[in-house]
């Protein structure tokens, strides 16, 4: 007879395949921060150059629309009191 398998069954298998992934991917995690590292010890660009360039990065990897982002800052920027 076969069991069937329970919520819990694929919530951990989901964690135990999470964790594999997670430990796969942090030699390049830490690539990524020896990278920054190093432009900012170089003084090839400051920490906020790095976060901006990260920031239009991700934004044209997901083809944002910069101009629309844009009017929302402006309009934005002076009312929410941040």
């Amino acid at each position: 007879m076969t069991k069937e398998r329970t919520n819990d069954d694929y919530v951990i298998e989901f964690i135990k395949a999470f964790k594999a992934v997670e430990e796969e991917m942090e030699p390049y995690k830490e690539h990524r921060r020896d990278l920054k590292k190093n432009y900012v010890e170089n003084g090839y660009l400051t920490k906020d150059e790095l976060r901006f360039a990260v920031k239009a990065y991700r934004m044209i990897k997901s083809d944002d629309d910069f101009d629309h982002l844009t009017a929302i800052y402006k309009n934005i920027s002076g009312k929410i009191g941040i």
